[in-house]
């Protein structure tokens, strides 16, 4: 039986104040804890500028190939900028919910499982409901230069994708909440006019930056290693 106690990001709550006297975390309890945050995130509570800086200047040690650092960031506060991604983040998060791929719809032949889905689901739709009014947004992108090119696309987006997931975990361990979002890419070409971002600069994800409204989270339920697992050969 799977333990759908900790699913995600919502479901074991506190009414502690992240950032509050909160202790820090060790590594294991850092990789372990830091869950996609959806319907915890607190829509009222800014986040200095500062803090974010000091969350990126730990993102950028992250791996880049060949050490080019073509990675860029954009950093999304203004209301109407807000407002204008959160759209298109909302019109993304309806179409998914409408397909046979949505969250929600999984494992409708496994009861426990099934109802893990089902909440997950739930807070895609929150999220896409509220992106608008969150504090801040992230966006990681690669400067290419152009079109991105055919090949080894792994080599590519591992330039920024692992220091995305670093600035999620700088995030997590001073009180803040994120969430690795990628359906607006859908709208990318919509995404990268309102962001006016010029030709060769590609949009790789999607974060809410937020206080939570609680500290406690805990490991989601996960597939047993061996199952996953091949050593050697498939």
């Amino acid at each position: 039986m799977i333990d759908d106690s900790n699913v995600g990001d919502d479901s074991h709550r506190s009414d502690a104040m992240s950032g509050v006297g909160q202790a820090p975390l060790d590594p294991f309890e850092l990789l372990t804890t830091t869950r996609a945050v959806r319907k915890r995130l607190d829509l009222t509570r800014p986040v200095p500028l500062e803090l974010i800086k000091e969350c990126l200047t730990i993102a950028l040690q992250g791996p880049s190939g060949s050490n080019r650092q073509h990675w860029q960031w954009i950093l999304i506060t203004d209301p109407a900028q807000k407002a204008a991604i959160g759209d298109l983040y909302w019109r993304a998060v309806q179409d998914y919910a409408a397909s046979e791929g949505f969250a929600g719809n999984l494992a409708a032949d496994d009861a426990d499982r099934s109802r893990v889905q089902q909440r997950v689901g739930d807070s895609v739709l929150h999220l896409g409901r509220v992106m608008r009014d969150v504090p801040a947004m992230l966006l990681p992108c690669i400067d290419t230069g152009g079109p991105l090119p055919d090949g080894n696309q792994a080599g590519i987006w591992g330039s920024v994708l692992p220091a995305a997931w670093s600035f999620m975990l700088a995030a997590r361990a001073r009180g803040l909440g994120t969430a690795w979002t990628t359906l607006h890419l859908e709208y990318e070409r919509e995404a990268a006019q309102i962001l006016e971002l010029p030709d060769g600069v590609h949009q790789a994800l999607l974060t809410p930056i937020a206080y939570c409204t609680g500290t406690t989270f805990k490991p989601a339920p996960r597939q047993p290693v061996d199952e996953v697992l091949h050593i050697d050969r498939w």
